[in-house]
């Protein structure tokens, strides 16, 4: 959505100069309608971020994501590794409805909803502002040599990051190590776990180079998915837009003139005020058209319509909009990539409920014992040896497990246990051997089903190999 023909500002980056070095931003401090919601949104977010892994339910931690010890805690709901195909499922769903999102909306999940953004707009710009001030004075500031004035402001505000960062490294540790382990870490003698105190000073210096240098760098160079917009979004694609036929009129914008018809001189509603230049945290200029650096934050639409109520012009000059609804005033329907998209978001939604509700709160696995034959036993008995597993997935301790052998007439006998204790969340291995006479044995390899009970109530079923002589008769 372009209405210049010299579009050589998509040959380089506007965060970078000519020579190669940084063109720091210092944008505006935004305020108006959707900054105020944006502001809404990010607290109920940060607040649930934040909070997350010290929920728990049912003594689930709320969310976890344990690599090293394998467990897996979504919506409290315990996931093990053997649930992975699920987790697989879910990454998937979450990739199709981005998808979805953005050919509809465009980049607006930057703008709104991305972590990266909410931190950086919304709690470290935020401490900027406190500090050194809005645009301004940040810019003189930084034109400033350097001075007690400038140290303190500096140091605080570094100071302040760092803090923010720690805090930020702590939560994001606890999503890992679960919130109990965190807290015992904060209280424990910090000698006992240096390893820990590290990886956490590690993630604090990670967190305070991306807010306090690195910063609109991520949504430009680093992340993907501003790269993945180019190929999501179409002309039908709703996103923050500047209306070129409205701003631009017959002879182009231009500044504003007391008792000027800007109509009858041809002029455009733009007044080229530049404030939307200004407040944008990646520095573009939205007029130039959809470009790779817009994270949608609306921050050049509160403060256009500010200045549109200053001058006495309609607002919305710069507003959500597709470029079919900019050039030929089309509304916004539905195409058929979109409908694709939907189709099979619902068909992946779909597969993921009935898996959910198939999901057994106990799992079973009997596997044959590596290298191990048949064995022969009196009164033509034949025996094989496995091994087993079995996982309780609930907060609940399961009582007098035991097995039985549903397919054929034959015995399961457990090597140490009988009629044992599952408990809560416990992963139990053991042995076993499984008996059948030889009469009710068909092939040399069958297909045999085991139950497993709990106080004589059938809990979960599994299947394996039980290997014969090949003459059974």
């Amino acid at each position: 959505m372009s209405v210049q023909k010299d579009e050589s500002f998509r040959d380089s980056i506007g965060t970078i100069k000519k020579d190669g070095k940084r063109q720091w931003v210092f944008p505006k401090k935004p305020k108006g309608f959707f900054y105020r919601y944006r502001t809404y949104v990010s607290w109920f977010l940060l607040l649930s971020l934040i909070s997350a892994p010290f929920i728990k339910i049912n003594g689930n931690q709320f969310l976890l994501f344990n690599i090293i010890d394998r467990k897996f805690n979504i919506f409290s709901i315990p996931f093990w590794p053997q649930d992975f195909y699920l987790i697989v499922l879910s990454m998937i769903i979450g990739v199709v409805f981005i998808t979805l999102f953005t050919a509809i909306y465009g980049r607006i999940f930057c703008g709104w909803i991305c972590p990266q953004t909410i931190f950086l707009e919304m709690v470290f710009r935020k401490i900027e502002y406190w500090i050194e001030g809005d645009r301004t004075a940040q810019m003189k500031l930084a034109k400033q040599d350097w001075g007690g004035d400038k140290i303190r402001k500096k140091l605080l505000k570094w100071f302040i990051f760092f803090l923010v960062s720690f805090l930020i490294a702590n939560v994001f540790l606890a999503y890992f190590i679960s919130s109990d382990e965190l807290l015992k870490i904060v209280t424990d003698n910090p000698k006992d776990h240096v390893s820990t105190l590290v990886s956490l000073l590690i993630f604090t210096g990670v967190f305070y180079f991306i807010f306090a240098w690195f910063r609109e760098q991520v949504c430009i160079i680093a992340c993907p998915y501003g790269r993945l917009q180019g190929v999501l979004l179409d002309n039908k694609s709703i996103n923050v837009a500047y209306d070129y036929k409205r701003g631009e009129g017959e002879n182009g914008r231009g500044k504003i003139k007391r008792n000027e018809d800007r109509e009858a001189v041809g002029k455009g509603d733009c007044i080229d005020c530049n404030q939307c230049v200004a407040v944008c945290p990646t520095g573009i200029d939205i007029r130039n058209g959809t470009q790779l650096e817009c994270v949608n934050c609306t921050a050049c639409i509160d403060e256009c319509d500010h200045i549109m109520e200053q001058v006495n012009l309609p607002k919305g000059l710069i507003r959500y909009a597709s470029e079919d609804n900019i050039a030929k005033g089309a509304k916004f329907k539905l195409n058929a990539r979109i409908k694709g998209y939907s189709v099979v978001l619902i068909v992946l939604l779909i597969a993921l409920t009935t898996m959910l509700f198939l999901r057994t709160d106990v799992e079973a696995i009997v596997l044959r014992l590596p290298g191990q034959l048949y064995e022969t036993k009196e009164n033509n008995i034949i025996s094989n040896v496995f091994t087993y597993k079995l996982i309780n997935k609930t907060n609940e301790d399961i009582e007098n497990i035991s097995f039985k052998l549903i397919s054929h007439d034959g015995e399961v006998k457990l090597i140490g246990h009988k009629n044992f204790v599952l408990f809560q969340q416990e992963l139990l291995s053991g042995t076993l051997f499984i008996e059948i006479p030889r009469n009710k044995l068909k092939d040399a390899k069958e297909k045999i089903k085991i139950g497993v009970y709990s106080n004589g109530k059938l809990i979960e079923t599994t299947k394996t190999n039980f290997l014969g002589p090949r003459s059974y008769r």
